[in-house]
């Protein structure tokens, strides 16, 4: 059938086939992503484009995100993850605290298929879609646990994130506990920088400012490193 598109340079109420939607949602990921200084492969941004359209779908039977269409999905979610991961190093592994439908895990592991991703959530539905998402998008790099990270055995990562997971001050010292010696913990922000206070056994705090595409979206990082054992 035909779907109601909402992309780029079409009118809207336009209806576009699906192959022609798929199509301009990755001119538009790929346009946006240029902005960032970040060239993706065509399956990167096929695989990109078909989590956005998976969101949407199964948003039409779950409350699985606020976003409920593919261009809300890419626009808000994809392009904030992608954005998120150009301040993050390269690290062999990484795990997404709170992870929900799998952001900013899911893009992350996508365009970077040498790390291992571990996403942790506790809701089942979300841990349901982010396995089907692993399954469609066959990525062999994500491994999903359904729990509550801070009930869970954490294993040691070098990177750590949790995004929107609650107050930093409560969030900082429950991922230090995913980490390796010596790991980074992050925790992103709106425009106002999370503010955790003095954290236990976490070093070297700082706050990072960043801009997402294609509005240009004002975001925040606070990162620290665990300290050595």
């Amino acid at each position: 059938g035909t779907r109601d598109a909402v992309a780029p340079g079409v009118p809207r109420g336009t209806l576009l086939m699906p192959g022609a939607r798929s199509e301009a949602l990755s001119t538009r990921l790929a346009a946006a992503t240029a902005t960032l200084g970040l060239v993706l492969e065509a399956r990167a941004i096929e695989r990109l484009v078909e989590l956005s359209e998976l969101v949407e779908t199964w948003g039409q039977r779950s409350n699985l995100s606020a976003h409920r269409t593919a261009e809300a999905v890419l626009d808000r979610l994809v392009l904030d993850a992608l954005a998120l991961g150009m301040q993050l190093p390269a690290v062999r592994s990484l795990v997404d605290l709170g992870a929900g439908a799998g952001f900013p895990g899911l893009p992350l592991a996508i365009v970077r298929p040498e790390t291992h991703f571990t996403l942790v959530e506790s809701r089942e539905r979300r841990h349901h879609f982010q396995r089907e998402a692993l399954r469609q998008l066959g990525l062999a790099n994500v491994s999903a646990l359904l729990g509550r990270a801070e009930q869970l055995d954490p294993t040691p990562h070098e990177l750590g994130i949790a995004q929107a997971m609650g107050p930093a001050a409560e969030v900082a010292p429950l991922l230090l506990r995913w980490l390796e010696p010596g790991g980074l913990a992050v925790i992103p922000g709106s425009a106002r920088p999370p503010d955790p206070g003095p954290v236990e056994g976490a070093e070297c705090p700082e706050i990072r400012s960043y801009l997402v595409p294609p509005g240009g979206v004002a975001r925040t990082l606070w990162l620290a490193r665990r300290a050595p054992a």
